[in-house]
């Protein structure tokens, strides 16, 4: 009798999430390691760092997930190293065999070596993250009422450095607090000087979006007084000023990094198997080329093919699309059958940038505005894990659209940890 086959899953984002789900109760034992015991819905982030959302959600218990499966088990731990040749995967909690292994754990910030910004500047990656920003940010409007005048124009700042959809909607988000928020917390205080920077190294914000979508966004972000600095890269950062490379400098306690992202390279993977961005080379069946029984997808995955010579881009519909291939060639090699290639079905992109302001692109057209802000909407909602975070994100969006406004803005502090003998 065949013994069943173990699998096992490093990270419960998109892909590892949705992989393992499509996995469930089939004839393979599965194993999800994670190093949080919750799925994260990255693309509404932005909207915890600006106390639109709450942490829960966006935030989901994996456990409650897989609640009924008979064959796929949790762990909470953070993966150390890979042992290929005795099939080995090594984490902070024990070591696990496996027969088949899949990375799926993700990118993070890529500050691209520079040590000073790493240190000062705030990325949002997580939602730790996100509400270590919106304490910061709520932090920051209540310092204003009581800076020194030498001071305060730094405090007003707000430098958000990358032009993609993360600094974007970050953007227009924050623009909107200004306008509509800020007035009737701080009737006291002046915040016309509140300025809200978009810094993009290249030569349009949402790049590997249509002409007209980044002209469209471009024009929303410059109605809610965003200043725009394209063709601009920020060298360093000191936790005081922001350096340009040309030669301009803005005063910022606030800067926020969403410039790039890059992988995590785990030990036991060989050199050879890394590119740009540290992703890992797969094959069109999403296998690592360097090494037997072990694969990725995701964002940590890079697979050259005819329509995606340089890669796949890192969002979450490739993600997706990889879990469910990769789902079905599992099913392929217990029923001893030939595997499939992957070949990605771009379903489009899009960006909100405020209220009834988005930009939508379809495989074929693109569309912006009020309509594209309601598609936005719609997609991901959809999208959301379960019914009660769906109801909750609609509750509070459809609350905001009436009266431009909030309950959620509460600074809520961690405690120092207490010692422990």
């Amino acid at each position: 009798m065949e013994t069943t086959k173990k699998i096992i899953i490093v990270g419960a984002g998109f892909a590892g999430l949705r992989l393992a789900q499509d996995l469930e109760n089939t004839n393979y034992d599965v194993l999800l390691i994670d190093k949080n015991n919750y799925h994260q819905f990255q693309p509404l982030l932005y909207q915890v760092a600006t106390a639109r959302l709450e942490p829960a959600s966006i935030s989901f218990p994996i456990r409650k997930v897989f609640q009924h499966s008979k064959n796929i088990r949790i762990r909470i731990a953070e993966v150390l190293s890979i042992d290929s040749n005795n099939k080995t995967l090594k984490t902070t909690i024990a070591d696990f065999k496996y027969d088949y292994l899949v990375l799926a754990y993700g990118c993070t910030t890529n500050y691209f070596g520079n040590t000073e910004i790493e240190k000062f500047a705030f990325s949002m990656k997580s939602v730790p993250e996100a509400i270590q920003l919106r304490n910061r940010i709520l932090q920051t409007f209540e310092d204003t009422l009581v800076a020194k005048p030498e001071d305060l124009q730094a405090l007003m700042n707000f430098v958000i450095v990358g032009g993609g959809p993360t600094g974007v909607e970050l953007a227009g988000a924050l623009a909107e607090m200004k306008k509509n928020i800020l007035p009737k917390d701080y009737p006291d205080k002046d915040f016309r000087k509140l300025t809200v920077y978009l810094i993009e190294g290249s030569s349009n914000v949402l790049k590997p979006m249509s002409s007209d979508s980044q002209k469209k966004a471009l024009r929303y972000l410059l109605e809610l007084d965003v200043v725009v600095k394209t063709n601009a890269i920020v060298t360093n950062y000191d936790g005081f000023s922001v350096d340009l490379n040309n030669g301009e400098t803005i005063a910022s306690k606030n800067v926020i990094w969403a410039a790039g992202i890059t992988g995590k390279i785990l030990d036991g993977i060989p050199k050879e198997a890394i590119t740009r961005g540290n992703r890992i080379i797969v094959n069109r069946k999403c296998e690592i080329t360097a090494l037997k029984d072990i694969f990725a997808i995701g964002d940590i995955a890079f697979m050259e093919t005819p329509k995606y010579p340089i890669g796949h881009p890192q969002v979450a519909s490739v993600a997706i699309e990889h879990s469910k291939f990769l789902a079905d060639n599992f099913k392929l090699i217990s029923g001893n059958k030939p595997l499939l290639d992957f070949e990605y079905h771009d379903k489009g992109a899009m960006a909100t940038i405020g209220k009834r302001k988005a930009v939508v692109d379809l495989p074929k057209f693109s569309f912006q505005g009020r309509v594209a802000w309601f598609v936005w909407m719609l997609v991901h909602l959809v999208m959301i894990l379960n019914l009660k975070n769906k109801i909750s994100i609609f509750i509070n969006w459809i609350f905001s659209y009436f009266n431009n406004d909030s309950t959620l803005r509460v600074l809520i502090k961690p405690l120092s940890e207490k010692n422990r003998s």
